[in-house]
């Protein structure tokens, strides 16, 4: 038998953002049944929670999608930090003061420090900060490629500056930029186009972005398509903003300072998702990068292994 709980995660009310399965002590799962039981909850990912190599750390954890083991992903890291700040006993007495500190998780990509607040018994805040600056990958296919992959006209995309561009903070997502919230909900991706093109690229998944000034200046709408982990549409994709808000601070003009933007994703999924992305510049570089948002408690149970 192994405990397992599982999370909405990316909003603050039940039955929105992105469902996450968390189990806070894996060690007694066998190593061949990781896989298994991630497709047994058909949710993006799950996360599989192991002591720490270092003992100064919280905890070693692995991110599993249906399609396999990732190095790093966003939901799962605010996820997991909340599920375990919200099940009694499993961070110790010492790792939170009243409510609230920071703990370090042991990832594939590397060590990363979280911050974590719970703000109701079944509600926590989290924030985590990349182990990995943004990293530009390779030249990404042309603009008539990307809308013929994304069922899009050539003039839906943006260019120029905001180009559609290869980022990684640990895991590598295409970031494509559409000049409005309705073409982004048109979007549909084309296998065939997506294999041809795609599917072997350094980054085959796909990240869009509109601006919605509706809401402010700041804010932007967002959906992510990730066919080759067998994720056809996530609700909320942390990994994804924390590289796009790493790519929009080296767009800011000024070379030094804090920039912040809020990310709404999932709306087309019916699982509306509200992620924040902050960064710090400075001499013209980006030097850190943090995506924050809540998780929800849902459900606490036993797997039969």
């Amino acid at each position: 038998m192994a405990r397992f709980l599982t999370l909405d995660v990316f909003t603050a009310t039940p039955f929105g953002g992105n469902q996450l399965a968390v189990f806070p002590d894996a060690r007694e799962i066998p190593e061949e049944r990781l896989l298994d039981i991630t497709r047994e909850f058909n949710f993006s990912e799950v996360t599989f929670c192991y002591p720490a190599l270092n003992p100064a750390h919280t905890r070693r954890v692995r991110i599993f999608t249906p399609g396999g083991e990732v190095p790093f992903a966003g939901h799962p890291t605010i996820g997991t930090a909340a599920a375990l700040a919200l099940s009694e006993g499993a961070l110790g007495p010492e790792a939170l003061v009243d409510g609230a500190g920071r703990i370090v998780f042991e990832l594939g990509v590397g060590n990363v420090p979280v911050e974590v607040r719970i703000e109701e018994p079944q509600r926590a805040w989290a924030e985590f900060a990349v182990a990995k600056l943004p990293e530009i990958g390779p030249p990404q296919p042309t603009l008539a490629t990307l809308a013929d992959i994304l069922s899009l006209d050539e003039k839906d995309l943006q260019g120029g500056v905001l180009s559609p561009q290869a980022v990684s903070c640990g895991y590598p997502f295409l970031l494509v930029v559409l000049k409005s919230v309705e073409a982004l909900g048109r979007a549909r991706i084309r296998m065939e186009a997506w294999e041809r093109t795609l599917q072997r690229a350094w980054a085959p998944e796909i990240f869009l972005a509109a601006k919605d000034p509706s809401v402010s200046p700041m804010h932007w709408r967002a959906r992510m398509f990730a066919p080759g982990i067998r994720v056809p549409e996530d609700p909320a994709t942390g990994s994804a903003v924390a590289a796009f808000g790493g790519w929009l601070g080296t767009k800011e003009p000024m070379p030094s300072g804090s920039f912040a933007w809020s990310v709404e994703q999932g709306v087309e999924m019916g699982r509306p998702s509200q992620l924040e992305v902050r960064i710090e510049k400075a001499a013209g570089k980006v030097t850190a990068v943090r995506v924050s948002g809540h998780a929800v408690l849902m459900t606490e149970g036993m797997l039969r292994l």
